[in-house]
This record gives C-alpha cells, sequence and structure tokens, in this order.
C-alpha cells in the first residue's frame, strides 16, 4: 500500500511518497537547483514538493515557468488536483490573456503558471514586479541558452526580488560541459541533483525498457538516385576549391562544417570582399540543398523526397526564389534527378518495417499505444497514410505550428484534442515529429519507434522517455546501413554516455563547493555593474517601442540599461528616441526582403515625412548574402535612402549592439539637447492600383511584375481570378506551369 505526502497545502491521498523525490527536493530547497530526472519519475512532484516549502516558509507568490502553452495548462491542471489553493489563486498566463487582464490578476495570484516570453514582456512592460516571489520552477531548463527569456527573468529575479530561490527541472541538459555551465550559469544554480534509472531508490519504480536497433538496407534503385546527387556535389565542391575554399572532408562534410564554412565567408564579406567570396557562398547554399535531398533519400523515403524535390522546384520557378534553385534546376544532373524521382515505386525498407513492428504490437495488443517518431514532416505524413490502410491501426500525424508551401501545421488547441483523443484510444498510433519529445503529458506507451536516429542526446532522450513508465516498454530504432544513420547512431550513444559522466562530475563539485549560501548576497549585481553606463547621468532616458519589438532582445537590453521603456502601436518607426529622431530597425535579411516586396520604401516615405531625422539602423550580418541580390542594387537602395529621403543608415552587430546605440541616441535627444518624446505620423494608405497589386501578387510564383502584367491584361483582379489556364498563358512572362499552379491555387478545395 503506497504512502502519500501529507501536508497542509496538499489534498490528502493526491500525491505519493516517493523517497528519491523527498530526497530531491530537500537538496533542491538548500539552494538554486539543477534537478535532472529521467522522464516519467516526477520533475513536478518534486517541484510541487519545493513550491510548498516556498509558500509555507517564505510566503509570497511562486512563479512556474513551461515553454509552451500546452504545457502551462497541464501544469496548472495538475496543481489545481493536488494543492489545497483556491483554484482562483493558481493562475495560468499565456498570451491569449490581456496584458491588461494579466496586470490585474498578478496582484491576485499565489502560484502563477506562464511562459516565459510573456512574463518578459510583463516585467519590461513594468505591469508586473518579481519582488515578491518566493520561488520560480524553469521547466524544460535545458533551454536556459543564448538569449532564450528564461535567462533574462533569472537575472532580473535575482536582481530584484527580496528573497530568490530557483528549481531547474528537466531529463537531459546536454552531454558538453559548456553547455551544463551555460544553463547553471544563466539560471544563478548552485547546486546539481541527479538521479538515474540505475539509482537504488528509483530502481523500484522503473520499468523494463527493451532498446533495439534495426538495420536495414538502401534499395539499388535509390542508390541510383543518390548517385546522381553525389554527380552535381562532385561537381560543386570541385569549384568551391578552385576558389580556395574546399573542405578537408568534400562531399563527406557534416552539415556543421558546411554551416561553419557559409559563417566564415560572410565574414569576409563585411569589408570589400572578393567576388569568389559571392561565388563560394551561392556554390554553398547549391551544396546544401543537395545534401539535403541526400539525406532524404538515405533515411526517409522516396514520398518525402518527392516533395523536398516539389519545394526546389517551386522555388527556382518562383519569383522571389533563391538563385541556389534556379540554377540547380538548370543542372543536366538534377533534371535527371527530378524525372527519376517520379518514376521511382521502390519504397524505403523503413516504411515495411514500421507496418510490420506495429501491426504486431497491436495485434498482439489492441490496447497498446505506439509512437513513431520522425525528423520531418512530409515523413509523418508519409508513415501516417500507410498505417491508416491498415486494419486495426487508427494513426494521427502530430506536429508543430508552422506552416509552409502545402504543409499546415497543428494549432497547440489542435495539438491538446490529439493527445486527449489518444489517451481515450481514438488514435492507436501517434506519428510525431520532435512536437512530442518534451514536457507534453503523452500517455505511457507501449512501444516508441524512431524512423531515424537522432545526434542530440537531448531529444533521444525525451523520446525513449515515451515509454517504460507505467509497465514494460520497448524502444526501436530504425537504421539504413552505410549511412548517415549510423553516423548519427554512434554520436548519439557518445553523448549519451558523456552526459551521464559530465552530470555526476557537476553533481560531485557543485555538491562539495556549495553548502546553504546567501544567495542574495553571492549572485546579487547592480544594475551599473551590468550595463556599463555608469558614465552615464541619472537623467530618466525613455525609448518608446512598437509593441512588435517587444519580441526581440533589444527592449531586454535597453531596459538592463535602465531606460525607461513605453510600448504602444506605432503607425512610423519601431523606436522614437525625441520629437526629431525616429528609428526604423531591420535585421540585414528583412532590409533585403522589405526591398524586394516593395514595402521598405513606403516606410521609409512615411518615416521621413513624420520626423526631421529619420534613422535607419540595419542588424546583423547576411546584407550581400540572404538573398544573393547583385552588390549594386542594395548600394543604390542604401543611396537612395540617405540622398532621396534624407534618412541616416547606421548599422549594429547584434540586437545588444542596437540597444546600446539606441540609448546613446536617446540620451543624445533628450539629456543633452532636452527634446521631448513625441509620437506623430501615420502610416500612408496603398493606392487602389497597390492594392490590386498586393492581392494578385501574394499568389504563390507570382511576382510585381507578374502581377501588373495580369492586371494590364485583364483590367481587374476579379477578372484575373476568373482567367482559365489558357487565358493565363496568353499573359507575358506568365508560363503554362505558372498558370496551372494558380488555377490550382484558386480552384482547389481549402483544407483547414
Amino acid at each position: 500500500m503506497s504512502n502519500f505526502i501529507k501536508h497542509s497545502l496538499v489534498k490528502p491521498d493526491t500525491i505519493e511518497q516517493r523517497l528519491y523525490q523527498l530526497d530531491l527536493a530537500g537538496k533542491a530547497l538548500s539552494a538554486p537547483t539543477l534537478v535532472v530526472l529521467p522522464t516519467g519519475l516526477g520533475k513536478t512532484i518534486v517541484a510541487l514538493l519545493v513550491i510548498i516549502s516556498r509558500l509555507e516558509k517564505a510566503g509570497g507568490k511562486v512563479l512556474i515557468l513551461s515553454p509552451t502553452k500546452p504545457l502551462v495548462e497541464q501544469h496548472a491542471s495538475f496543481l489545481k488536483a493536488a494543492l489545497n489553493i483556491p483554484e482562483e489563486e493558481i493562475l495560468t498566463f499565456t498570451g491569449a490573456v490581456s496584458p491588461e487582464n494579466r496586470a490585474k490578476l498578478w496582484e491576485k495570484g499565489r502560484i502563477i503558471i506562464s511562459t516565459p516570453q510573456v512574463i518578459e514582456n510583463d516585467i519590461l512592460t513594468k505591469r508586473i514586479s518579481l519582488e515578491d516571489i518566493s520561488h520560480i520552477t524553469f521547466d524544460e531548463a535545458h533551454r536556459a541558452v543564448g538569449n532564450y527569456a528564461y535567462t533574462y527573468i533569472a537575472e532580473r529575479y535575482f536582481q530584484d526580488a527580496k528573497n530568490p530561490h530557483c528549481l531547474a527541472i528537466t531529463a537531459s541538459p546536454g552531454s558538453s560541459d559548456e553547455k551544463i555551465s551555460e544553463v547553471c550559469n544563466n539560471l544563478f544554480i548552485s547546486s546539481v541533483a541527479i538521479k538515474t534509472e540505475s539509482d537504488s531508490d528509483v530502481a523500484p519504480y522503473i520499468h523494463k525498457k527493451e532498446i533495439e536497433w534495426k538495420h536495414v538496407i538502401l534499395p539499388d534503385e535509390m542508390k541510383e538516385l543518390k548517385k546522381l546527387l553525389d554527380k552535381v556535389l562532385d561537381d560543386r565542391f570541385k569549384k568551391l576549391g578552385e576558389l580556395g575554399y574546399s573542405l578537408p572532408y568534400g562531399k563527406s562534410a557534416s552539415k556543421r562544417d558546411l554551416l561553419g564554412l557559409q559563417k566564415k565567408l560572410q565574414g569576409e564579406l563585411r569589408g570589400m570582399a572578393d567576388p569568389a567570396v559571392f561565388s563560394a557562398l551561392s556554390i554553398l547554399a547549391e551544396i546544401m540543398k543537395v545534401n539535403h535531398a541526400v539525406e532524404i533519400i538515405e533515411t526517409q523515403g522516396i514520398e518525402s523526397l518527392s516533395k523536398y524535390a516539389d519545394r526546389l522546384e517551386n522555388e527556382a520557378v518562383s519569383k522571389s526564389g533563391s538563385k541556389a534553385a534556379k540554377r540547380l534546376s538548370e543542372d543536366l544532373y538534377m533534371r535527371q534527378f527530378y524525372h527519376r524521382i517520379k518514376e521511382c515505386s521502390t519504397e524505403h525498407p523503413k516504411l515495411n518495417v514500421v507496418r510490420d513492428l506495429v501491426s504486431r504490437e497491436l495485434n498482439g495488443k489492441p490496447e497498446s499505444r505506439v509512437i513513431v517518431f520522425t525528423n520531418y514532416r512530409d515523413t509523418s505524413e508519409m508513415v501516417t497514410n500507410a498505417l491508416s490502410e491498415i486494419k486495426g491501426i487508427r494513426p494521427v500525424k502530430f506536429v508543430g505550428q508552422s506552416s509552409k508551401f502545402r504543409d499546415k501545421g497543428l494549432t497547440q488547441k489542435q495539438q491538446v484534442e490529439i493527445i486527449e483523443k489518444f489517451k481515450a484510444g481514438d488514435y492507436n498510433v501517434l506519428v510525431a515529429t520532435s512536437v512530442a519529445e518534451e514536457g507534453l503529458d503523452i500517455p505511457a506507451t507501449d512501444l516508441v519507434l524512431f524512423y531515424e536516429p537522432v545526434p542530440s542526446e537531448i531529444r533521444s532522450i525525451q523520446r525513449k522517455g515515451r515509454t517504460g513508465r507505467k509497465h514494460e516498454g520497448r524502444v526501436v530504432v530504425l537504421v539504413t546501413k552505410g549511412t548517415r544513420d549510423e553516423a548519427y547512431y554512434w554520436s548519439c550513444n557518445h553523448k549519451e554516455r558523456r552526459m551521464q559522466s559530465n552530470m555526476q562530475q557537476w553533481q560531485e563539485t557543485m555538491s562539495s563547493d556549495n553548502g546553504n549560501q546567501d544567495i542574495t548576497s553571492e549572485f546579487g549585481v547592480t544594475q551599473k555593474q551590468q550595463t556599463g553606463l555608469s558614465d552615464f547621468t541619472d537623467d530618466e532616458v525613455t525609448v518608446v517601442l512598437d509593441q512588435r519589438e517587444i519580441r526581440s532582445t533589444v527592449a531586454r537590453n535597453l531596459e538592463k540599461m535602465g531606460i525607461n521603456i513605453v510600448v504602444k502601436t506605432l503607425e512610423v518607426g519601431d523606436y522614437i528616441v525625441s520629437d526629431r529622431t525616429a528609428i526604423e530597425r531591420k535585421s540585414a535579411e528583412d532590409f533585403v526582403s522589405s526591398l524586394l516586396d516593395r514595402d521598405l520604401f513606403r516606410q521609409i516615405s512615411d518615416l521621413s515625412g513624420a520626423y526631421d531625422k529619420p534613422i535607419m539602423i540595419i542588424e546583423g550580418d547576411g546584407l550581400f548574402t540572404s538573398r544573393m541580390l547583385n552588390p549594386n542594387v542594395i548600394h543604390g537602395t542604401l543611396a537612395a535612402l540617405v540622398l532621396d529621403f534624407g534618412v541616416s543608415v547606421l548599422y549594429t552587430r547584434d540586437p545588444e549592439d542596437t540597444a546600446s546605440l539606441i540609448s546613446i541616441l536617446a540620451k543624445r535627444e533628450q539629456v543633452d539637447e532636452k527634446r521631448e518624446i513625441s509620437v506623430h505620423g501615420k502610416k500612408s494608405s496603398m493606392l487602389l492600383s497597390q492594392q490590386q497589386e498586393y492581392i494578385v501578387s501574394s499568389i504563390s510564383d507570382i511576382g510585381p511584375n507578374a502581377a501588373r502584367n495580369l492586371l494590364e491584361h485583364f483590367d481587374s483582379v476579379e477578372n484575373v481570378m476568373k482567367a482559365e489556364q489558357d487565358e493565363l498563358t496568353k499573359v507575358k512572362n506568365i508560363g503554362p506551369k505558372t498558370a496551372s499552379k494558380m488555377r490550382e491555387i484558386l480552384t482547389g478545395k481549402y483544407k483547414g
């Protein structure tokens, strides 16, 4: 008979008493702690034990941060069911709750569960204060790297809170010392506590998990397709070498090698770059596209390959498509490749293995649940379709939110509905991409099937953790012999072993170096130490920014520098620093994109018409490489901004650099020049002709020039939409393929 946790804040007979969870919670209460515990062993229970202790002893509020809305709602549902706390004091904050309501609810809440982006925005806009927060739990703590919102929130928390304490929880923090160190530093962690499945106090709760690797052989027909791509790669790598940019492993170069060379080449563009650099970047873009096709052949299947090839061909004919895709479409071997795909009838052998394994599982135990993980959406759809043809199998595709060409994502609401139906048995097979790896309350499954190995130890551990929770489970990983599948297999195994070894060392080191310490005194830092602005005056400086800019880390960095942030919906500009100075900020890639879609000059016209000293900040690299435009086009645009519109064009390295520049501009205007901030200017409306061109050019493959040609030929948007395919081909620059695609888009039945 199980014992249950007895505590005034916990409902009786709800939380089973497990010694390893109590042990972890005890360690976590002594100092800010990173707890590493395998999936399915109750990290949330450990967090609950820490939370109730902090509420009882330190008072105040507690905050639980989790990466997605479904995870937030999952935590809230669990806490409401388990805690003796009025439900109205357990609140969820997501983007669905208006900022005004969040500000009001914050005062009433005792436990607040939120996505980190919402809390970051509310701190920046001063809607909330972390002063009275006595504890924060960082769920899926391995995300606390780079500019993720966790890092900013932790920094502000240990700076602002009266009595700060945090718990970071994850199943897999990463294999490298650098990654673990970054997570610990970013979250102000001073202790690490780990439990593994082999620990004596954990072992009684572990069910056997059989892990099997099934090897398949790539069919000859698919090897022939790969040979065609190898010829393309041979040619492109040879050209790279002739330009002086060879890679040591040639065609065997990893994606990391290719990205490293790309970064190096982009760095060389900052000066007066040799034309060879542009050529090398362009060739490298082709290599990366072909390399991806090779990976799909080796590890996925013909259906996934066909869809990728369709996207490449679509990109080649699209007005906004890359030059790399256009050049590949003209290559003799690529044309043969596109033709052979249509004739290829051979399935990747993995698909038959999936059919066989899932059928055997569900025939033997009809009540079973199965998850098939795939790296690519196209493969998830292929597998779902293949399994749906088998009696007794009820599969469903489970993917993320983003949508792209002929591939619509799932909303978070749809994701939650699918999981509920999977739990209920309406579906018995979940065919999922990485969205199902992390955190979601997916029921214990009998079989987890990897369509391919993953090189990430974090993802592999999370996938395996989906089985063996409440009863014995099985994991099967499919590997194509002699392909990158095998490389990923060995890489992941090595990283998993290294992670376990590193975490044990971290636990020993941090446990011996840290006891109960005064966290505030050890990690507290003053604002001037952080900002490096001690030579500035104490005069308050304000920057008004557009609400869309709150998503960037510029706002975060401005706030760190002591700048007063005011968020508004701006019709003109992104940042206002005085009555005469407004700033439009664009990344290098955004700058080129807005130039291509003709939005740039409208924005700049509005900016220069409303403010006497308009400024354009171009941030980051890629101005001359993101779309591989002729440099003269970029230079001509910059000249027009300066000479025709009177706009000052300034360059920054990154968001931190941008924030520093904006703060200096604001200080100059408001402190030195004593100028007030005044938000003014209206967004100009499009002319009727511009609106008509905009509507037509929004159709896939129709650029601005083609839109004008269509409207001039047919006189109205309505006539363009009604035109038959043969009529469309009479228009200049509209070929049969584009006309056919237009009719497909305009007449195809909508499938939401």
